[in-house]
């Protein structure tokens, strides 16, 4: 049986031994992390074992953190997940009997290896059979549909395959079949038939499209998934008024994924940006990064008063070239912390054009001790900005914490952008946002 497992860093010595476990059974155990004990956020795992699961990569999940309840709660939020915690034998088989669950968590706070294993093992050979039971998970199902739509719409990278082809099945009768010319930023046409092929219907609508044709035309455009990428930049000291009014206009027609600029203008973008799904972000201790930690923190939380979802900060560089790894750390940790409170996304500035590999990879470690979501490499203020190299090296030290990389600092070009994320970029910080964007589209999305 196909099987993903993940843990947060409570999980992690009880996920090791279940996976040796299940490997020794035959089953084929794909590993989502973490990979060590280090301090984690367990919705990040829990939702990765939700959507393999979801999407047909997985026939069962399991994810283990301390209690087995938070992740039961983040798993159930993705459709197409029956999520059931058990904390005995029995509380497993009835999860399976009666309720068909096909993720299963844990609490490693609560339960032994030994016992673990045996909950397992019955969740996995237990099937739901009974036709009053089947005709409750439909119910069950049901509900969770109804409910996603009430909220304003499904996510589509959790719905299973199936689920997907009843939604497809839809939209080509909304659509009866038509082939047309013109392209609009709802209608995608061309490619593999959408029918036919449910993981690219599901990238199509995470990235906004509304409508699909339902047969072979021309090649599908990338722009508008490359412009989910980008964060529109403008960070020039003299930039005025009339110039981020620019940048915000164009992030609207564009639908970048976030509008970056320094403090002063947060709230004249978030006012600007307001109904659409353009994000605003915040740079903090910008460009050089020398502010004290504390004074970080403050402007990190009056930026996302002034309505910032996302801060980019930058790390002290010389404390890290000397070794005072505690500085760093508590550096990183005032606006980590303050982003938690706030709710908002943080991004870490290594500006490594300024460091070796070895400080790379230290700063990267550092940022994961302070739960940070984004590494990223420059300020694009330094003597060098973002190679795919250092994408690279920096997504090979957080990607088993669930973090991102943003590359930022001389991506002109289409090339530039795909390089980046061919490296394993999943943010790209520019302010030729524009003509990347046109070049891809005119290229139709191949170098």
């Amino acid at each position: 049986m196909k099987i993903a497992i993940g843990a947060d860093h409570g999980g992690f010595e009880l996920k090791q031994k279940l996976v040796e476990h299940l490997r020794s059974k035959g089953h084929d155990v794909r590993d989502v992390g973490t990979d060590s004990t280090a301090a984690v956020d367990y919705p990040v795992f829990a939702r990765r074992v939700a959507e393999a699961v979801a999407a047909g990569q997985a026939e069962r999940g399991i994810m283990i953190d301390g209690a087995g309840i938070g992740s039961s709660m983040v798993a159930n939020k993705v459709p197409g997940v029956r999520a059931a915690m058990a904390y005995d034998v029995s509380s497993a088989r009835n999860g399976r009997e009666h309720n068909d669950a096909n993720l299963l968590t844990l609490g490693a706070g609560l339960i032994g290896a030994a016992l673990a294993a045996q909950i397992v093992d019955v969740f996995l050979s237990t099937d739901c059979t009974e036709a009053r039971h089947q005709r409750r998970v439909a119910m069950i199902n049901d509900t969770a549909g109804a409910a996603a739509v009430a909220a304003g719409g499904l996510s589509m990278a959790g719905l299973s395959d199936t689920d997907m082809a009843r939604v497809l099945q839809r939209l080509e009768g909304m659509l009866g079949g038509q082939q047309g010319g013109g392209y609009s930023r709802d209608v995608f046409h061309g490619g593999p038939c959408v029918g036919t092929c449910p993981d690219t219907a599901r990238r199509f609508i995470e990235l906004g499209a509304h409508r699909f044709t339902a047969g072979p035309d021309s090649p599908g455009r990338i722009p508008d998934e490359l412009a989910r990428y980008i964060d529109h930049t403008i960070l020039k000291p003299d930039a005025t008024p009339a110039m981020v009014d620019k940048v915000i206009a164009e992030a609207r027609e564009f639908s970048f994924r976030s509008v970056c600029v320094n403090p002063c203008w947060v709230k004249r973008v978030a006012d600007g940006l307001r109904g659409t799904r353009v994000l605003t972000c915040s740079v903090v201790g910008f460009p050089l990064g020398t502010s004290m930690p504390d004074i970080k923190g403050m402007e990190t939380r009056k930026a996302i008063r002034d309505g910032a979802k996302e801060i980019d900060m930058v790390i002290n560089v010389g404390r890290l070239k000397a070794g005072d790894d505690d500085f760093v750390l508590k550096d990183i940790l005032a606006v980590t912390e303050a982003c938690r409170d706030g709710g908002a996304v943080s991004k870490v500035i290594l500006e490594t054009a300024l460091l070796t590999n070895e400080e790379k990879v230290r700063a990267c470690e550092l940022s994961k001790k302070a739960r940070a979501n984004f590494v990223k490499t420059s300020t694009g203020f330094a003597s060098g900005g973002a190679t795919a190299e250092d994408v690279a090296l920096m997504a090979s030290v957080v990607r088993g914490a669930g973090m991102e990389v943003k590359a930022s600092g001389g991506i002109r070009s289409f090339d530039d952008a795909r390089k980046m994320i061919e490296a394993g970029a999943t943010r790209l910080g520019a302010s030729a946002s524009i003509a990347i964007v046109q070049e891809a589209q005119k290229s139709g999305g191949k170098s």
